[in-house]
């Protein structure tokens, strides 16, 4: 069944690029959540992040996507508007998430909070920093985070009530929902 191949048209929202799986591809994959993937784009090894594009809510064709960083498009010899060649199979061998500042600080602020950190699994890291970002507004957001710290400190190691199936990056979704890249403005 692994590795998925695959190609795909690669696309931009705002200043970002996005390469976002077949639906009959994603369907492939372990879960409708988030799912960690190894693989190559036009040969290129990389690791990645799939998130969920959110569209069960609209009761459409679901996938996933990520947005390949400029060091992996430069590599590749790719950028918006290519069709790309994408070889990919689920791993077990989670990243490290990149811990927004605001976040970070209130880690630093509560040795508790910080020490349970280190010790969930990426994956769980993964889902409060999801969590956290998606929001609307920055007060919100310092809430969620304010309910993060709280929680570490009381043992919990996941947040709770959080749909995994949403797309959790403001920047490129609406309504939890992965713009296509005609509604970016």
């Amino acid at each position: 069944m692994y590795p998925l191949e695959f190609k795909t048209k690669l696309f931009s929202i705002k200043s970002r690029i996005i390469l976002k799986l077949p639906s009959d591809v994603s369907k492939k994959l372990p879960s409708r959540g988030t799912v960690m993937v190894k693989g190559t784009l036009n040969k290129v090894d990389f690791k990645a992040l799939l998130e969920p594009d959110g569209v069960y809510m609209q009761n459409k064709e679901t996938s996933h996507w990520f947005s390949p960083s400029n060091k992996l498009l430069k590599l590749a010899e790719a950028t918006a508007g290519d069709i790309v060649d994408v070889s990919i199979e689920p791993t077990d061998e989670w990243i490290e998430p990149e811990v927004p500042e605001d976040f970070k600080n209130a880690l630093n602020k509560s040795k508790k909070a910080e020490e349970l950190w280190k010790d969930i699994t990426p994956m769980a890291r993964w889902d409060w920093i999801r969590w956290i970002r998606a929001v609307k507004t920055m007060e919100t957001r310092k809430k969620h985070i304010d309910v993060a710290i709280s929680k570490l400190n009381n043992g919990l190691r996941r947040p709770c009530c959080f749909n995994r199936s949403m797309c959790s990056d403001p920047e490129v979704s609406h309504n939890w929902v992965l713009l296509s890249g005609d509604e970016e403005n």
